[in-house]
């Protein structure tokens, strides 16, 4: 497959990239196949760290329209991204991977708490990484989160593996049947014309570190391989001029 470009990347899974067919929870056949993806690039001897979202199980920005408290329900959130890192970690382990899960909110029976030393030292040697629990703040998207956390760590990349849809376009490719894609997208663009990359936090996070993005499709059946290994598939978002594919 060739020497690996990036030493170290921060992968980002959304808690409905987890959901695979289903309406809600965790497929079982999807979180294989993504772990067996994860274990594929960390034998190529590229650093991994993951970080989960929650929303296959809790939307705390939702339960507050109904009249619940805002914090308390990210803090729910927060324990659902907890629920989607175990099952990856136990899937990882199941494929053969060295694993540790890390929550930014303590829960020593079930997890590592975060720190960033340990989790460097894990990640050197050769240990899968994943981050639960958000930033451990309300507010907070687990957008935030992985670009925090990829900044933190010194990750090389941040990759976003979305749902079904292969990259960043210019309108939604599911309302809009001629939208087209972007092979290079500027932190600017993304952010003045709110493309659904990542919550603006994250997006300015990102810009501020000049911490490149990588934007592609969980569903490809080694996508997440192809992105860790630099080859270019989805959309990059960068401080580059966006050129549409």
């Amino acid at each position: 497959m060739g020497a690996a470009p990036y030493k170290r990347v921060l992968l980002k899974v959304s808690g409905e990239a987890l959901m695979g067919d289903l309406a809600f929870g965790i497929d079982p056949a999807t979180v294989n196949r993504i772990a067996a993806q994860i274990k594929t690039a960390s034998d190529l001897g590229i650093q991994v760290a993951v970080v989960v979202g929650g929303g296959n199980f809790w939307r705390g920005a939702q339960a507050s329209q109904f009249g619940m408290d805002r914090a308390t329900a990210d803090y729910a959130g927060m324990l659902a991204t907890v629920i989607s890192g175990l099952a990856l970690q136990d899937a990882i382990e199941h494929a053969g991977g060295d694993v540790r899960t890390q929550t930014a909110i303590p829960i020593q029976s079930v997890a590592e708490p975060y720190i960033r030393r340990r989790a460097m030292r894990h990640l050197e040697k050769g240990r899968v990484v994943i981050f639960a629990g958000g930033t451990g703040n309300p507010f907070f998207t687990t957008d935030t989160a992985a670009a925090l956390r990829a900044v933190e760590i010194e990750a090389d990349v941040l990759l976003i593996a979305k749902n079904r849809v292969d990259g960043v376009y210019d309108a939604d490719p599911r309302k809009v049947p001629n939208a087209r894609r972007f092979a290079q997208l500027s932190y600017m663009d993304a952010i003045s014309r709110r493309l659904e990359v990542m919550d603006t936090t994250a997006l300015t996070l990102c810009m501020e570190n000049r911490l490149p993005i990588r934007v592609f499709d969980v569903a490809s059946p080694d996508g997440i391989v192809e992105a860790a290994r630099g080859d270019g598939i989805g959309t990059s978002v960068g401080e580059a001029e966006s050129v549409l594919a």
